[in-house]
């Protein structure tokens, strides 16, 4: 049940910001957020990360749906187990429907959150996408900590 509503909530936030920001900002407009370390700056992506693939938004698309088959098979398959794949699936999902829908509709993404840093454009489906990556990860080390451990001891939680 967490797996859907962690997909249902990314979805739709998502797309809600999305929808917010092209109606308050047009293309290459910006306003400050948070303290100077976040800014939002309205900017249409018709590729992939980093502006990368410009003009393949829909293939793109088509892209995202076979990704998004492709773990719930798995999941559905029992592959996809335990509480930080779970959850890195479901974030993963979530973020390319959101991209997946504006790209396959619109061929275009609506990117608008920008970091101090200055290194890329980014929405709140990417930013899940990176969470998911980031539960995997999480989730591979604890299984690789737990082959290590001699058999019958458990990790030590602190």
């Amino acid at each position: 049940m967490l797996f859907y509503l962690i997909i249902f909530v990314v979805t739709a936030v998502d797309q809600i910001t999305k929808v917010w920001i092209r109606s308050i900002l047009k293309v290459g407009e910006s306003m400050p957020f948070y303290k100077d370390l976040i800014s939002f700056t309205h900017y249409q992506n018709s590729g992939a990360a980093g502006s990368s693939l410009q003009g393949s938004a829909r293939y793109l698309g088509i892209l995202a749906v076979v990704i998004i088959a492709v773990i719930l098979y798995y999941r559905k398959k029992g592959s996809i187990q335990g509480f930080f794949k779970e959850c890195g699936a479901a974030f993963f999902v979530g973020g390319a429907i959101g991209n997946g829908i504006e790209r396959l509709l619109f061929g275009k993404v609506t990117d608008f959150i920008v970091f101090r840093s200055g290194h890329g454009v980014m929405n709140l489906a990417d930013l899940a996408i990176n969470l998911g990556v980031v539960f995997f990860v999480v989730d591979m080390f604890l299984s690789y900590r737990h082959k290590l451990l001699p058999k019958g001891e458990k990790i030590p939680i602190k």
